[in-house]
């Protein structure tokens, strides 16, 4: 059976933990930083409890056992996690880090391990951890990919491979990112207006109506093209939004970001060069912007 550890245990490792835990996994080892911390201690020895992993006191046990590695530190920290862990590692152990370090750092972590001889995989995971634990759908990327998926398979992981490249699955990842964390900031600006004006009820009626109406990829596909034709417009009326949302003492951090991405569209000319026309597809807005 394979042997796995996790490096950090917060709630990646702990969720990713439960699931395997499930699926039959036995003996999963984990190591912390926090693991001693006087506020942070105590919720790491938690997650330990009730996910049935056994807590080590130093990386060195977690490396020195296991034929699988998944660091799951946050992203700021990975890099460095690297280089304290590369004297420790065994040669071909699988090296994954699910961390959401930017793809240079991604590609720098595997610069730093490659001389011990392990296998790298860089690890994207595109879902919530609590909802999916070890099945989150994710992206890999890295020389170790084709070997992690087939040791996963008998756990019944959502693993895709991108390519051999390290860095190459974040970068989808982080470009996801764009509208899965925008979204929510987005919303917060139309909410923090709608509620000092006691209209939330009406505008989330609207919103919800304009939305299910139809399909996301129809919805996006709508979205895209009318805008490439109705750019100028779009961006005089986030101008008229700006002005309300300040006069209001609100400061409209996404409705500025919005009047600049638009008036960056309308520079395009798509306008033009559809004569007026909304075109059929995004595909065709894409490809006319960056048209030379």
């Amino acid at each position: 059976m394979m042997r796995l550890g996790f490096i950090g245990f917060g709630e990646v490792g702990f969720e990713m933990a439960k699931g395997y835990k499930q699926e039959g996994l036995e003996g999963i080892l984990a190591f912390d930083i926090m693991q001693g911390h006087p506020v942070y201690g105590s919720l790491v020895q938690e997650r330990v409890q009730a996910s049935g992993v056994t807590l080590v006191t130093t990386p060195e046990e977690v490396l020195q056992s296991v034929d699988v590695v998944i660091v799951a530190v946050p992203g700021d920290k990975a890099l460095q996690t690297a280089k304290s862990l590369s004297s420790l590692l065994k040669k071909s152990t699988l090296y994954v880090d699910v961390s959401a370090a930017s793809p240079e750092k991604k590609r720098n972590i595997w610069e730093v391990i490659k001389g011990a001889e392990v296998a790298f995989v860089d690890g994207a995971m595109l879902g919530p951890l609590p909802v999916y634990q070890h099945k989150v759908p994710t992206l890999v990327s890295g020389n170790g990919s084709d070997q992690f998926i087939e040791l996963m398979k008998p756990y019944h992981m959502d693993l895709e491979k991108v390519s051999e490249h390290p860095g190459e699955a974040t970068g989808i990842k982080l470009v996801r990112s764009i509208f899965m964390k925008g979204l929510p900031a987005l919303l917060v600006e139309v909410l923090e207006a709608a509620s000092l004006m006691k209209v939330d009820h009406l505008v989330l009626k609207s919103l919800a109506t304009t939305m299910n109406a139809c399909s996301f990829e129809q919805t996006f596909n709508r979205l895209v093209t009318g805008s490439s034709v109705h750019a100028q417009r779009r961006a005089h009326e986030m101008e008229n939004v700006i002005e309300m949302l300040e006069s209001m003492n609100i400061k409209p951090t996404m409705s500025k970001a919005t009047f600049e991405r638009l008036n960056w569209l309308a520079a395009k000319n798509l306008k033009e060069k559809f004569s007026g026309k909304t075109p059929q597809a995004w595909q065709e807005v894409v490809a006319a912007w960056g048209a030379r």
